[in-house]
């Protein structure tokens, strides 16, 4: 089997839910259990593939994503989807507006990602870990790009996210990082890329934990009555969603299928077409929430 990392980018806000929720959340946003950290379930990303193409019934349709569900056992689609799991959230910033801000275990888990994925993309060695959760780490300035996100100079240089001060540190190893990245999604020598590395930022793995619980989206939304315009009996809920500009990321796998004739390049191929364009994600796509960009990490 052949594996290639994929990115998800949301450019509205993306509600991939549970169903419902037992707190105050009405509709929260998909959480691994363990960890509470959001994604968004392969079998969305999968489904929405599969809708992508030209033809449902078509030959090249049915050799990388499998047969209908009624012929489902007569051979296996030759493509395979992990979960996207979050790598990057926007989080609401003193100073340019927003930080992406990421974790010591974030990048760990999509480091891992990406040795099983056979090292399609390039992804720096070392792991840069704050100190404590008051410390977050920031690219270091150079001549194109300056930090965006800092206030003051040297050691009382700040960082705030959200209602907490960070003390920021330059450090190389994050600006690898955030190159790595950028140069996978948003494009490294592009506006967006540099935007990226200048309001890119890790923070210790308690404090990611915080603003995962705080920093989301969470909207409420109403039902009228047509006769009165006033809202229904039991018609309010809130509802949570992860922010535009979020970056998750997962793995696509793909294999051999005898029966059906379909081999991993070609699968690979098919996904790239179908990748050219934005797809939907998530709930309510009639009010523009879940438009996500994908990136195939990796020569396709």
């Amino acid at each position: 089997m052949q594996a290639k990392l994929y990115f998800v980018h949301a450019m509205t806000p993306l509600h991939a839910g549970t169903g419902q929720g037992v707190g105050v959340i009405d509709l929260p946003i998909a959480r691994e259990k363990a960890t509470g950290i959001p994604y968004l379930p392969g079998s969305s990303v999968k489904g929405v593939l599969r809708d992508a193409s030209q033809s449902a019934r078509s030959t090249e349709t049915i050799a990388v994503f499998g047969p209908d569900t009624e012929k489902a056992s007569e051979h296996a689609g030759a493509l395979q989807v992990t979960d996207a799991r979050l790598l990057l959230l926007p989080v609401r910033s003193l100073r340019g507006t927003y930080a992406w801000v990421t974790s010591p275990l974030l990048l760990r888990r999509f480091q891992r990602d990406g040795e099983y994925a056979e090292k399609t993309v390039d992804l720096p060695g070392g792991i840069p870990v704050p100190k404590e959760p008051g410390v977050c780490l920031v690219s270091p300035d150079d001549e194109q790009t300056r930090c965006a996100i800092t206030e003051g100079s040297g050691a009382e240089r700040m960082v705030y996210l959200e209602d907490l001060d960070l003390k920021a540190k330059a450090d190389g190893d994050a600006g690898k990082w955030a190159e790595a990245i950028a140069g996978n999604t948003l494009g490294k020598e592009t506006e967006w890329g540099k935007l990226f590395r200048a309001r890119f930022c890790i923070v210790h793995d308690d404090t990611l934990g915080f603003l995962m619980e705080t920093a989301t989206e969470v909207v409420a939304r109403i039902k009228i009555q047509d006769a009165t315009k006033t809202v229904q009996r039991g018609g309010l809920w809130y509802e949570e969603a992860l922010p535009a500009e979020s970056i998750l990321v997962g793995i696509f796998g793909a294999q051999a299928v005898e029966k059906s004739g379909a081999k991993p390049d070609t699968a690979f191929a098919h996904l790239k077409t179908l990748l050219k364009k934005p797809l939907q994600f998530g709930g309510n796509a009639t009010v523009g929430r879940g438009i996500c960009r994908v990136y195939l990490g990796g020569k396709a």
